[in-house]
């Protein structure tokens, strides 16, 4: 049993306690305590003596609330930082004096800020912009059939519509057709479309497959062999593809490679280490998959956002421009569904469609991206406005940034 401590060690127990209790909470109240004292002394403080018909002194007034009438004057220093890293800069097409038959040539990347921090640095290219073109005829939502009704099924004049009447930078032709479970359409004859579209537009091109990893291959094997010294750009590259294959067909023809993975980083580093044993990253361009609006646009966003930071931070596998396929929005539902079955909030389709198509496109643009594949019309004419008027404000000037917000007193 434990022994039992004396009544002088149990007081000076409590005084302990006591006193530590009140270090703590400053102020204690106690129930049912009886107190033993051969003296007990109680001090209270004097009251106030106010004499007698003295005013009795006035209630306190609070301070009154003085408006500020300026701002306060600090220092500001411009948030501007060096980023290590570096976006590769990628040339796309070649002129006759290049060994190609382009009239001009596009260059993208070189960036070394965040997209548009002109308070930092502008960017050294502006962005560009792909129309879509097919070499066979394919279900169209109405709001795009009515402005390529009459070019479907005839890509080189589709290619001249896009590129005479909607500015298109590019081209990007898609040989929808070489499907094994569509048309079936043979290498050589995908190749003979592809030199036709080369014939009837003088920008650089994209050149892009079926979806199938096998024929792809095939068809850009017969694409590169008969299109040697344009650089076009081949899409897509992937994972799944014959990689040893594809890396010699892009060494020799001097093509570029669109490396394309599935919203994954880890996915995108691979492939692009695997294409360096065959061609320098000054052929890759990369399309990490651009989610619709509505459809996991904020996780392709952030997928695009950290490639490109990674590229500034000096990342040795992702420093290639970014690829947007803005028409993927024209698989969301909400973009070409008729008004009265999404209910009349929605607004007619001929502009909900367009609209769907920019912002999944303008969205991408803040997020780093350097090509843009489009098919609207209207879209893409808005779309060269938001650059136009992003680009227009040239290097911004960082001591000036405390005048974008305004402050009325």
């Amino acid at each position: 049993m434990p022994e039992e401590k004396s009544e002088g060690e149990r007081v000076i127990r409590f005084t302990e306690d006591f006193l530590r209790l009140l270090a703590k909470f400053q102020e204690l109240e106690i129930e049912d305590v009886a107190i033993e004292a051969e003296e007990l002394e109680i001090h209270l403080p004097p009251p106030a003596v106010i004499p007698v018909g003295a005013p009795a002194a006035a209630p306190a007034v609070a301070p009154p609330v003085l408006k500020p009438t300026e701002l306060i004057e600090v220092e500001f220093t411009p948030p501007v930082m060096e980023y290590p890293g570096k976006v590769v800069e990628v040339t796309i097409g070649a002129t006759k004096s290049e060994g190609g038959t382009r009239g001009k040539t596009l260059t993208v990347g070189g960036e070394t800020t965040p997209p548009f921090y002109l308070f930092e640095k502008a960017p050294p290219h502006p962005p560009i912009i792909s129309l879509d073109v097919f070499d066979t005829k394919i279900p169209l939502p109405r709001a795009l059939k009515a402005h390529v009704k009459d070019v479907v099924g005839n890509p080189a004049e589709w290619a001249r519509l896009a590129v005479e009447k909607f500015g298109a930078d590019m081209v990007t032709i898609h040989l929808v057709s070489t499907d094994p479970l569509r048309e079936d359409t043979p290498p050589s004859e995908a190749a003979k479309t592809v030199e036709e579209v080369l014939q009837a537009v003088d920008v650089p091109i994209i050149v892009g497959g079926c979806g199938d990893p096998k024929k792809d291959l095939e068809v850009f094997e017969k694409v590169a062999e008969v299109t040697a010294g344009e650089r076009l750009i081949l899409s897509t590259i992937t994972l799944d593809m014959d990689l040893d294959r594809a890396g010699k067909m892009l060494k020799e023809s001097g093509h570029i490679a669109l490396a394309f993975t599935p919203i994954e980083l880890n996915m995108a580093r691979e492939l692009n280490r695997k294409l360096y044993e065959y061609i320098p990253k000054e052929n890759i361009v990369m399309d990490p998959t651009t989610a619709a609006l509505g459809y996991g646009i904020e996780y392709s966003f952030t997928i695009f956002e950290r490639a490109r930071l990674a590229a500034l931070m000096g990342d040795p596998e992702l420093p290639h421009p970014l690829v947007c396929a803005g028409t993927n929005a024209w698989a969301a539902r909400e973009a070409w569904m008729k008004e009265k079955d999404l209910g009349p909030q929605w607004g007619p389709r001929e502009l909900r469609g367009p609209a769907w198509e920019l912002i999944t496109a303008v969205t991408h643009l803040l997020a780093g991206a350097d090509i843009f594949m489009m098919m609207h019309p209207a879209a893409v004419r808005t779309m060269k406005e938001i650059i136009k008027q992003l680009l227009n404000y040239g290097a911004g000037k960082p001591e000036e940034i405390e005048n974008w917000v305004s402050v009325r007193l």
